[in-house]
């Protein structure tokens, strides 16, 4: 049901180029994930800091937080477990692109950063689930069990979004459109939220 609410939010599924590049990029996508649970981790913290009146959101961020920080260390101790080395992948396009569309005042800038939060987490989950059956047993349970705790990551984004403005749908169409495009326009190099790749 969370994959189904999941989908149904997200505008596009994963390419299957996109599949076809992760298999063939299985360091860069532990490392890219580890990076994005980070990241998601300094996100939450970043809202707490910004944010300190409103208690929903306190508690959703503390909870999403410490999860983060403990996906981080699951995918670290997967990579360490397979020999691969933690190193600096330069960022892709997705969150960067996304969050050009933040307006910089308030309350459209908290609305609109938990729509991003809503956008990346739901895809996040959508590409564990579409990656999954094509990886080995102890990686795709990993990923199926990351499913289920992101999946609450998602509706508690989208949850303090939809609290916090009077009319959400709006916002959610015009990062809909900018997700579609960074989802499916092909890109050059391989990241966990990357479109296809170019052609060749």
């Amino acid at each position: 049901m969370a994959l189904e609410a999941i989908r149904d939010f997200l505008p596009c599924a994963t390419p299957a180029g996109w599949i076809e590049a992760a298999l063939a990029h299985p360091e860069e996508l532990l490392i890219d994930h580890a990076n994005c649970e980070k990241k998601a981790a300094s996100t939450a913290v970043a809202l707490l800091y910004r944010y300190p009146g409103r208690g929903e959101l306190l508690r959703l961020m503390s909870r999403l937080a410490r999860e983060e920080l403990r996906h981080f260390e699951q995918v670290l101790a997967l990579m360490e477990a397979r020999g691969v080395a933690y190193r600096h992948l330069p960022a892709g396009r997705y969150a960067g692109a996304l969050h050009e569309l933040v307006r910089r005042e308030e309350p459209g800038r908290l609305v609109d950063t938990l729509v991003v939060g809503a956008f990346i987490e739901a895809r996040s989950c959508e590409r564990f689930a579409a990656v999954a059956p094509y990886l080995d047993d102890e990686l795709a349970g990993f990923y199926g069990s990351l499913l289920r705790s992101e999946a609450r990551h998602f509706q508690g984004y989208l949850d303090l979004a939809r609290a916090a403005a009077d009319d959400l749908e709006d916002r959610v169409a015009l990062f809909a459109a900018r997700e579609r495009e960074l989802i499916e326009r092909s890109d050059t190099e391989f990241r966990f939220h990357s479109g296809p790749p170019v052609a060749h």
